[in-house]
């Protein structure tokens, strides 16, 4: 009994090096939610150094937003059975080559060419990330891994955007692009290194993902997802310009408003996880109606304002 209980026990430890292994996914998490958002902070700075609108610049952050919603559900079944640690390497590899060609775009074309290539990477790490933690650890440790994986979303959120807008501040809006793509060098270094070969359980059949959608459930979950997030970046993509023209927010202070929209997030995750464990309808509803006043009231005040609306 006591060595069957040890042999047990020894299957379940998980060895650091897999640890290590999550912690990079994490890495990755973070650079890739700071690759999609951070033009956010630097759009007024971008627009006037390739002589487009600000409105015009929005589009950094509306092309690989777009992009991204159309590889989620395809690219599982376009890659078929091919090792997910392949797959994820080429999507952050791509990530950082998207983000050396933003650094050097002589113009604005070239560097929505470079969003494109960002979506794609985007929307295919989101599409893998979640299965990685349950195959990576024993399933007793799948949520302190899951928690650990995507905590980089919020990490990039509190720390990533505002970072790389303080970055674009002091030097220049390309030099955050070029910093951020050396993040990505090491975290497919790390990848290298620490994450194990995941080969493909079962391949995604193109006709599954239609199906889903017969289902009333996911139905209204894709639309009230859709109509949460699409009403907050149409107005969150032009936070900085209407903190800088309307608010009359300095240039510098941008940044620091953006780590209490990021700090903010934080509080506002666990208060609506505590009551969506509760009430999921009413948590969606009290979201949705406080999300639409404070987007009415914006920029007036900004402070309290923004860091109520991540809240």
């Amino acid at each position: 009994m006591i060595t069957a209980e040890r042999a047990v026990g020894a299957e379940d430890r998980v060895s650091p090096k897999r640890w290590f292994a999550v912690v990079a996914v994490a890495v990755g998490t973070f650079s890739v939610v700071t690759a999609e958002q951070l033009p956010v902070g630097l759009l007024t700075s971008i627009g006037h150094a390739l002589g487009v609108s600000e409105g015009t610049a929005g589009l950094m952050v509306t092309v690989p937003g777009l992009v991204a919603s159309a590889t989620a559900p395809l690219l599982p079944v376009l890659i078929g059975r091919l090792d997910r640690r392949l797959v994820l390497l080429a999507l952050i590899t791509l990530m950082v080559a998207a983000n050396v060609l933003s650094f050097a775009a002589p113009n604005f074309p070239v560097l929505v060419v470079s969003r494109f290539l960002v979506g794609i990477s985007i929307g295919g790490f989101w599409s893998l990330a979640a299965g990685l933690a349950v195959r990576m650890v024993p399933e007793r440790y799948v949520p302190r891994a899951t928690t650990i994986a995507f905590g980089g979303a919020t990490a990039a959120n509190v720390l990533g955007v505002p970072a790389g807008t303080l970055i674009g501040g002091l030097t220049d809006w390309r030099i955050a692009f070029l910093s951020l793509a050396g993040l990505g060098l090491a975290v497919v270094a790390a990848l290298v290194l620490l994450l194990p070969p995941l080969p493909a359980t079962e391949p995604v059949r193109l006709r599954a993902l239609p199906e889903q959608f017969r289902n009333p459930v996911v139905r209204t979950g894709v639309l009230a997802t859709g109509l949460l997030v699409g009403g907050h970046m149409a107005a969150f993509t032009f936070i900085s310009p209407i903190l800088q023209n309307v608010s009359g927010i300095g240039e510098k202070a941008v940044g620091p408003l953006l780590l209490a929209f990021g700090a903010a997030g934080i509080v506002g995750t666990f208060v609506t996880g505590a009551l969506a464990g509760r009430r999921v309808r009413t948590a969606i509803i009290t979201v949705s109606l406080a999300l639409a006043a404070i987007l009415a009231l914006f920029p007036w005040p900004a402070a309290p304002c923004t860091a109520a609306w991540r809240c």
